[in-house]
């Protein structure tokens, strides 16, 4: 038990301590080499300008942070629903799939003038949620779809042999097994539906929304490169806590009965 709990301790400082070497290393090349801020900042000037800069960065981050939850969400409960509709029918998904498919692979960049035209420069965040949640769509659709299409046809035959209904089949049988296909998709969806929304600002061009991608897209206009860092840093920051937050739900619900989080443990 002693050697199980250094290990996970020694799995969570490994990656801080790599992350606190790379750190130094750039600070020091900085100094040595005297690199100008408008290059390359230091990291502690990067932490200046954070502190600085506090008030309009955080009020950004909560901007794109509200964004990317939304589109997450609508993607979920959308991707989820019209997997359900595809599994129940092949001819609904037949006629619909291929539809899906356009919007993943349309770029964001050349539709969000069209967006943006249609939905009203006015109302700049909703083009941009629906932006993100295009991008954020698919991985949860694909992932459901082929989780609901996994379900062991011999289960399926026994449920059918008991006189179980199609909802017994669905709620007891494919949507059990379709859980880590679904989670994974959310996984996916959780990074892509940050990206879309970041794009979606740059590509609007537009400081009416003022989320982090206009606050980077003002620092560089200015020249204000430690700035710049900052609002990166902090997107980063953002997409690696909802990975870790999505991957933390992922364990909770699969830890007990799913052959890859048991192996996890063990």
């Amino acid at each position: 038990m002693n050697g199980e709990s250094t290990s996970r301790v020694t799995r969570i400082i490994a990656p801080l301590l790599v992350g606190l070497a790379f750190l130094l290393l750039w600070e020091g090349l900085v100094h040595v080499y005297d690199i100008p801020s408008f290059v390359l900042p230091a990291p502690s000037r990067i932490a200046e300008s954070f502190w600085l800069n506090a008030g309009s960065l955080m009020g950004s981050l909560w901007i794109t942070l509200k964004i990317t939850l939304s589109a997450f969400l609508l993607a979920v409960v959308g991707g989820v629903g019209l997997a359900i509709l595809f599994s129940q029918s092949r001819t609904v998904e037949m006629a619909l799939f291929p539809y899906a498919i356009i919007l993943q692979v349309t770029p964001v960049v050349s539709i969000a003038p069209l967006i943006l035209i249609w939905v009203g420069f006015e109302r700049t965040q909703l083009a941009l949620l629906i932006l993100a949640w295009i991008v954020a769509f698919f991985p949860i659709l694909s992932n459901t779809t082929l989780g609901l299409r996994s379900a062991d046809h011999n289960l399926r035959d026994l449920f059918r042999l008991y006189g179980a209904s199609r909802w017994q089949v669905l709620t007891e049988l494919q949507l059990p097994g379709a859980l880590p296909y679904m989670l994974a998709g959310m996984k996916i969806s959780g990074g892509l539906a940050l990206i879309g929304a970041v794009v979606a600002e740059f590509v609007a061009g537009s400081g009416t929304s003022s989320g982090l991608a206009w606050r980077i897209i003002e620092a560089g206009n200015r020249l204000d490169i430690p700035k710049m860092f900052a609002a990166l840093f902090l997107l980063s920051a953002l997409g690696i806590a909802i990975f870790f937050i999505l991957t933390l739900i992922e364990h909770l619900a699969l830890r007990r009965w799913h052959e890859s989080a048991l192996r996890q443990e063990s």
